[in-house]
Protein backbone atom coordinates (compact mmCIF):
# COMPACT_ATOMS: atom_id res chain seq x y z
CA UNK A 1 0.00 0.00 0.00
CA UNK A 2 1.45 3.39 -1.01
CA UNK A 3 0.15 6.22 1.73
CA UNK A 4 -0.34 9.79 -0.39
CA UNK A 5 1.16 11.65 2.88
CA UNK A 6 3.25 10.49 4.93
CA UNK A 7 1.74 7.86 7.50
CA UNK A 8 1.65 9.47 10.71
CA UNK A 9 3.48 7.82 13.43
CA UNK A 10 1.51 4.79 15.64
CA UNK A 11 1.17 6.19 19.36
CA UNK A 12 2.85 3.44 21.81
CA UNK A 13 3.48 2.90 25.55
CA UNK A 14 6.64 1.65 27.29
CA UNK A 15 5.93 -1.98 29.22
CA UNK A 16 7.64 -2.42 32.51
CA UNK A 17 10.53 -4.96 31.81
CA UNK A 18 9.83 -5.19 28.07
CA UNK A 19 11.31 -4.24 25.47
CA UNK A 20 8.41 -3.94 22.95
CA UNK A 21 5.78 -1.45 23.49
CA UNK A 22 2.25 -1.06 23.75
CA UNK A 23 0.57 0.33 20.81
CA UNK A 24 -2.19 2.77 21.34
CA UNK A 25 -5.78 2.08 19.47
CA UNK A 26 -8.28 4.28 21.62
CA UNK A 27 -8.45 6.00 24.32
CA UNK A 28 -11.63 6.17 26.35
CA UNK A 29 -11.95 8.20 29.43
CA UNK A 30 -14.45 7.86 32.42
CA UNK A 31 -16.85 10.73 34.14
CA UNK A 32 -17.21 11.20 37.23
CA UNK A 33 -16.36 7.36 38.86
CA UNK A 34 -15.56 9.11 42.41
CA UNK A 35 -18.01 10.06 44.51
CA UNK A 36 -16.39 12.63 46.41
CA UNK A 37 -15.02 14.55 42.64
CA UNK A 38 -18.89 14.26 41.78
CA UNK A 39 -19.69 16.06 44.66
CA UNK A 40 -16.77 18.79 43.86
CA UNK A 41 -18.20 18.98 40.67
CA UNK A 42 -21.80 19.91 41.38
CA UNK A 43 -23.01 16.33 40.67
CA UNK A 44 -25.08 14.14 43.30
CA UNK A 45 -22.77 11.18 43.07
CA UNK A 46 -25.33 8.07 42.91
CA UNK A 47 -24.62 5.18 41.02
CA UNK A 48 -26.19 6.18 38.01
CA UNK A 49 -24.71 4.64 34.61
CA UNK A 50 -21.43 5.25 33.59
CA UNK A 51 -20.89 7.84 31.40
CA UNK A 52 -17.81 8.14 28.40
CA UNK A 53 -15.89 10.85 26.40
CA UNK A 54 -12.45 9.80 24.69
CA UNK A 55 -8.99 11.84 23.20
CA UNK A 56 -7.16 10.56 20.39
CA UNK A 57 -4.47 8.20 20.07
CA UNK A 58 -1.85 10.78 19.53
CA UNK A 59 -2.67 12.80 22.83
CA UNK A 60 -0.40 10.27 24.39
CA UNK A 61 2.12 11.58 26.98
CA UNK A 62 5.37 9.89 27.68
CA UNK A 63 6.36 9.76 31.65
CA UNK A 64 9.13 12.79 32.03
CA UNK A 65 7.61 15.04 29.41
CA UNK A 66 7.51 18.77 29.43
CA UNK A 67 4.45 20.10 27.42
CA UNK A 68 3.69 23.56 26.38
CA UNK A 69 0.98 25.45 28.49
CA UNK A 70 -2.45 24.66 26.09
CA UNK A 71 -4.00 27.46 24.08
CA UNK A 72 -7.48 28.54 24.11
CA UNK A 73 -7.23 28.32 28.34
CA UNK A 74 -6.84 30.03 31.53
CA UNK A 75 -7.47 27.08 33.83
CA UNK A 76 -6.02 24.32 33.14
CA UNK A 77 -6.98 21.33 35.68
CA UNK A 78 -4.81 17.84 36.59
CA UNK A 79 -6.92 14.28 36.95
CA UNK A 80 -4.79 11.71 38.06
CA UNK A 81 -6.64 7.95 37.39
CA UNK A 82 -5.82 4.60 36.95
CA UNK A 83 -5.30 3.62 33.34
CA UNK A 84 -6.21 -0.25 32.08
CA UNK A 85 -4.39 -1.43 28.69
CA UNK A 86 -6.98 -3.68 27.15
CA UNK A 87 -4.89 -6.63 25.26
CA UNK A 88 -7.96 -9.12 24.60
CA UNK A 89 -10.81 -7.45 22.80
CA UNK A 90 -14.68 -8.46 22.91
CA UNK A 91 -18.20 -7.44 23.15
CA UNK A 92 -20.78 -8.00 25.97
CA UNK A 93 -17.75 -8.69 28.33
CA UNK A 94 -19.21 -10.29 31.45
CA UNK A 95 -18.15 -8.75 34.82
CA UNK A 96 -17.04 -11.66 36.07
CA UNK A 97 -14.63 -12.17 32.59
CA UNK A 98 -13.31 -8.67 32.60
CA UNK A 99 -9.92 -8.87 33.94
CA UNK A 100 -9.01 -11.44 32.02
CA UNK A 101 -9.04 -9.03 28.76
CA UNK A 102 -6.72 -6.72 30.71
CA UNK A 103 -2.88 -6.46 29.81
CA UNK A 104 -1.97 -4.19 32.22
CA UNK A 105 -2.13 -0.96 34.31
CA UNK A 106 -0.37 3.02 34.15
CA UNK A 107 -0.70 5.77 36.11
CA UNK A 108 -2.24 8.76 33.74
CA UNK A 109 -3.18 12.46 33.93
CA UNK A 110 -6.54 13.42 32.24
CA UNK A 111 -5.35 16.69 31.48
CA UNK A 112 -8.99 19.36 31.23
CA UNK A 113 -9.01 22.56 29.84
CA UNK A 114 -11.89 23.16 32.63
CA UNK A 115 -13.08 26.66 31.38
CA UNK A 116 -13.72 25.36 27.86
CA UNK A 117 -15.16 21.96 29.35
CA UNK A 118 -17.48 23.90 31.22
CA UNK A 119 -18.71 26.43 28.97
CA UNK A 120 -19.47 23.35 26.52
CA UNK A 121 -21.65 21.39 29.30
CA UNK A 122 -23.23 24.92 29.73
CA UNK A 123 -24.26 24.82 26.01
CA UNK A 124 -25.13 21.70 25.63
CA UNK A 125 -22.33 20.82 23.25
CA UNK A 126 -19.54 17.80 23.64
CA UNK A 127 -16.76 18.40 25.27
CA UNK A 128 -13.79 17.70 22.98
CA UNK A 129 -12.65 20.40 22.47
CA UNK A 130 -12.14 20.56 26.58
CA UNK A 131 -10.70 17.28 27.13
CA UNK A 132 -9.27 15.67 23.77
CA UNK A 133 -6.86 18.20 22.78
CA UNK A 134 -2.85 17.83 21.99
CA UNK A 135 -0.87 16.22 24.70
CA UNK A 136 -3.66 15.78 26.74
CA UNK A 137 -3.14 12.40 27.80
CA UNK A 138 0.24 11.95 29.45
CA UNK A 139 0.71 8.25 30.85
CA UNK A 140 3.50 5.96 32.62
CA UNK A 141 5.07 2.80 31.57
CA UNK A 142 2.59 -0.43 31.66
CA UNK A 143 2.83 -2.53 34.46
CA UNK A 144 1.66 -6.35 33.47
CA UNK A 145 -1.64 -6.81 34.83
CA UNK A 146 -0.41 -10.22 37.13
CA UNK A 147 0.92 -8.04 39.37
CA UNK A 148 -1.53 -5.02 40.32
CA UNK A 149 -4.77 -5.33 42.16
CA UNK A 150 -6.78 -2.80 40.67
CA UNK A 151 -9.70 -3.09 43.18
CA UNK A 152 -7.60 -1.35 46.42
CA UNK A 153 -4.50 1.05 46.72
CA UNK A 154 -3.50 4.83 47.01
CA UNK A 155 -3.99 7.01 44.19
CA UNK A 156 -2.68 10.70 44.80
CA UNK A 157 -1.22 13.74 42.76
CA UNK A 158 1.37 16.89 43.91
CA UNK A 159 1.85 20.02 42.21
CA UNK A 160 5.53 21.05 43.34
CA UNK A 161 5.99 18.30 46.14
CA UNK A 162 2.02 19.88 47.19
CA UNK A 163 -0.45 16.81 48.03
CA UNK A 164 -3.69 17.62 45.85
CA UNK A 165 -5.31 14.80 45.29
CA UNK A 166 -5.36 11.13 47.46
CA UNK A 167 -7.77 8.65 47.33
CA UNK A 168 -7.69 4.91 47.28
CA UNK A 169 -8.97 2.71 44.13
CA UNK A 170 -11.08 0.99 46.54
CA UNK A 171 -13.68 4.03 46.13
CA UNK A 172 -14.34 3.95 42.34
CA UNK A 173 -18.10 3.69 42.31
CA UNK A 174 -17.63 1.71 39.26
CA UNK A 175 -15.11 -1.10 39.68
CA UNK A 176 -12.33 -1.87 36.93
CA UNK A 177 -14.06 -4.64 35.78
CA UNK A 178 -17.71 -2.99 36.08
CA UNK A 179 -16.40 0.02 33.64
CA UNK A 180 -14.78 -2.79 31.29
CA UNK A 181 -18.07 -4.66 30.88
CA UNK A 182 -20.22 -1.82 30.73
CA UNK A 183 -18.24 -0.32 27.98
CA UNK A 184 -18.05 -3.73 25.89
CA UNK A 185 -21.88 -2.86 25.82
CA UNK A 186 -21.37 0.01 23.38
CA UNK A 187 -17.90 -1.11 21.86
CA UNK A 188 -15.89 -4.13 20.89
CA UNK A 189 -12.97 -3.40 22.51
CA UNK A 190 -9.53 -4.22 21.01
CA UNK A 191 -6.42 -4.96 21.69
CA UNK A 192 -4.36 -1.59 21.80
CA UNK A 193 -7.21 0.07 23.76
CA UNK A 194 -6.39 2.39 27.06
CA UNK A 195 -9.42 3.53 29.65
CA UNK A 196 -9.32 5.85 32.52
CA UNK A 197 -11.07 5.21 34.83
CA UNK A 198 -11.29 8.46 36.62
CA UNK A 199 -9.83 10.86 39.13
CA UNK A 200 -10.66 11.19 42.94
CA UNK A 201 -11.49 14.68 44.10
CA UNK A 202 -9.26 17.78 44.73
CA UNK A 203 -8.40 18.24 40.69
CA UNK A 204 -7.57 21.73 40.38
CA UNK A 205 -5.42 24.18 38.51
CA UNK A 206 -1.73 24.16 36.67
CA UNK A 207 -0.14 27.05 35.89
CA UNK A 208 3.53 27.33 33.85
CA UNK A 209 6.53 26.40 35.15
CA UNK A 210 4.50 23.25 37.61
CA UNK A 211 6.16 19.92 37.99
CA UNK A 212 3.47 17.43 38.41
CA UNK A 213 3.90 14.32 40.04
CA UNK A 214 1.05 11.25 40.46
CA UNK A 215 0.99 7.82 41.85
CA UNK A 216 -0.69 4.55 42.17
CA UNK A 217 0.02 1.84 44.68
CA UNK A 218 1.58 -1.61 42.35
CA UNK A 219 1.46 0.52 39.49
CA UNK A 220 4.18 3.24 39.94
CA UNK A 221 4.42 6.63 39.18
CA UNK A 222 4.23 9.51 36.63
CA UNK A 223 5.99 13.04 36.29
CA UNK A 224 5.05 15.49 34.25
CA UNK A 225 6.41 19.54 33.90
CA UNK A 226 4.31 22.26 32.60
CA UNK A 227 6.86 24.00 30.55
CA UNK A 228 7.40 28.08 31.99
Amino acid sequence: MTYAIPAPPQPSLSIVGDDAVFPVRRIYCVGRNYADHAREMGFDPDREPPFFFMKPADAIVADGATIPYPPRTANLHHEIELVVAIGHGGRDIPVEQALGHVFGYAVGLDLTRRDVQIQARDLGRPWDMGKGFDRSAPCSALVPADRVDPTRGAIWLEVNGERRQHSDLAKLIWSVAEVISFLSTYMELQPGDLIYTGTPEGVGALVPGDVVTGHVDAVGDLRLTIAG
